[in-house]
């Protein structure tokens, strides 16, 4: 007796197989069969890279930033199957609408499959309710802005949308308990559920068979021919998947959330049409549109096979709101586009999340960052902190001092001509200074003295003493300090000027350089290794 025989004998698989290949399919085998054989694919797939994110996921505000990070950033292969459950998700949204219009072209929601057509409408609602829960985890500016919109929707619902949300959130604001209780529904609840109506969909559908078309001229079995095709649609959804996933390298992270921000929300794409179309309705007329849209859409959908009207009628009903959905969608991402205070505030956010994954990268590295790496890492932090003031290497906006080329001889030479210009103090409350009326030789020597003060190598030794000596007799000593440590009557003090510990000073306390005319932010809480990333960016800038 063999191994296959044995299992046979003890569970009559064979049977169960027989019954699953041998299924008739009136009419043949044909390509718009395959989406639901895809979703089940898609069900698995969520299931498998799920389990395999639980385990290296911390479900607290404290602790769920980092663990996510670690897995996309970290993590061997982390990238991947946390791309593949994001990928996932989306496939799964389109195919079911693409399943959704299939059946509703074969006119399958008509008697006897009317339950067969609820059960997947719920599982449709089911999908969207997983998209929601699933958004906050990562507790990032994303999702963390994005479901808190959701979240007021349905407590502006009456009578019960107040207690909706306050179970959803936990109490009156989100925290911990809001971030548990979204976990549990998304891996705990829900998924039991979906299995369980996937199972009654399924063997409703086996109940009832594939709806026949009109032209019936021949009947296929399941296996090969239906088999094949739907085998082949589940290899090419799951290449578009790994397409999209490895051009993203994983799924989208933005920066850790912070609820004092001010962050341009916007949800995933399957939820763009109703997001424009509440941006488009006057105030009192928005929770009419974030319920009632929804609402009537599922209450036509739910009602075709109690109005049992002809496919064409139901046919137009499903186009005309397939296509008024999809429109909303382009609308909105043409509108965002052309929107030059969102870009530039989406940018902002880029790099806010750019710096703050590979400032995370850089603590939990076991081996020192790289030269190269620690520029990287001061690049992004001065996109996510300071160009919303300044421009470095063009980028950013001209509200204070540009820094291209900052403390260099040639940056340095330009201040002394104008530094009330607009490209250096001319925009901040920090000007008044005198241009240096010095020229030719003594002007050099001069610039020579404040480019040494950093500690600069290759500089001109008898340049600097002679730029000294004209420091003090050219009455910049009546207003700026050389000895790093006291100030003068005016700002900063250029001892050490330029140099990494001034630098520090700048960042965690500029008031010590600029006095009562600061108005530069402090950047005391960035982490020491932030700091120092920071500060060598800035310093390789004197280096032209």
């Amino acid at each position: 007796m063999t191994l296959l025989d044995w299992l046979e004998e003890r569970t009559g698989y064979r049977a169960l197989v027989r019954a699953t290949l041998d299924e008739e399919i009136p009419g043949g085998a044909r390509a718009r069969y395959v989406f639901g054989s895809v979703l089940v694919f898609l069900v698995a797939n969520q299931a498998i890279t799920g389990v395999l994110l639980a385990a290296g996921y911390a479900p607290s505000v404290h602790d769920a930033w980092a663990s996510v990070a670690y897995t996309q950033d970290v993590a061997p292969l982390g990238w991947l199957v946390r791309g593949l459950h994001a990928s996932g998700a989306s496939a799964a949204f389109l195919v079911v609408v693409l399943h959704l219009m299939q059946v509703v072209w074969a006119g399958a929601y008509r008697r006897p499959r009317e339950v067969t057509w609820w059960v997947g409408l719920g599982l449709l609602g089911l999908l969207f309710t997983f998209g929601l829960t699933g958004y906050l985890l990562p507790w990032d500016q994303r999702g963390y802005f994005a479901t808190q919109v959701a979240t007021n929707i349905a407590g502006a619902t009456p009578v019960v949308g107040p207690t909706v949300q306050r179970a959803l959130q936990g109490g009156t604001r989100y925290g911990n308990l809001t971030l548990t209780r979204f976990y549990a529904l998304h891996v705990l609840v829900l998924p039991g559920i979906v299995v369980a109506m996937i199972v009654a969909h399924v063997a409703l559908f086996r109940r009832h068979g594939v709806t026949p078309p009109a032209d019936v001229t021949r009947t296929d079995r399941f296996y090969p021919k239906q088999l094949g095709l739907d085998t082949l649609a589940v290899v090419v959804c799951l290449a578009a998947m790994l397409v999209v996933v490895i051009r993203e390298h994983g799924a989208p992270l933005s920066a850790p959330a912070d609820p004092g921000s001010a962050y341009e929300a916007r949800p995933e794409w399957y939820f763009l049409p109703l997001f424009e179309l509440l941006r488009h309705l006057p105030g009192s007329l928005e929770l009419v549109g974030a319920l009632g849209a929804p609402l009537l859409a599922g209450a036509v959908l739910f009602a075709l096979p109690l109005l049992d009207p002809s496919r064409r009628v139901a046919r137009e009903l499903v186009s005309a709101v397939v296509a008024v959905a999809v429109l909303l969608g382009v609308f909105a991402v043409v509108e965002d586009r052309g929107d030059e205070a969102y870009q530039r505030g989406r940018a902002r956010a880029e790099a806010e999340a750019r710096a703050a994954r590979l400032a995370f990268r850089a603590r939990t590295s076991t081996a020192a960052l790289s030269e190269s790496q620690t520029l990287e890492l001061g690049d992004a932090l001065f996109d996510a902190r300071c160009a919303s003031c300044h421009v470095l290497a063009g980028r950013g906006e001209a509200r204070a001092p540009d820094l291209d080329g900052w403390a260099s001889r040639e940056w340095i030479d330009a201040f002394f001509a104008a530094p009330d210009a607009p490209r250096f103090f001319g925009r901040t409350p920090i000007h008044g200074m005198k241009a240096v009326e010095l020229a030719g030789e003594e002007r050099l020597d001069l610039v020579e003295w404040v480019y040494a003060q950093g500690g600069a190598a290759g500089t001109d030794a008898a340049r600097v003493k002679r730029g000294e000596q004209l420091f003090d007799g050219a009455s910049c000593a009546d207003c700026h300090e050389r000895d790093g440590t006291s100030e003068g009557h005016g700002v900063p003090n250029l001892g050490g000027h330029a140099s990494a510990a001034w630098l520090e000073v700048l960042l965690t306390n500029p008031a010590a350089h600029f006095g009562k005319k600061n108005a530069m932010p402090r950047f005391d809480t960035l982490e020491p290794a932030e700091r120092s990333a920071l500060v060598a960016r800035l310093r390789t800038e004197r280096l032209r």
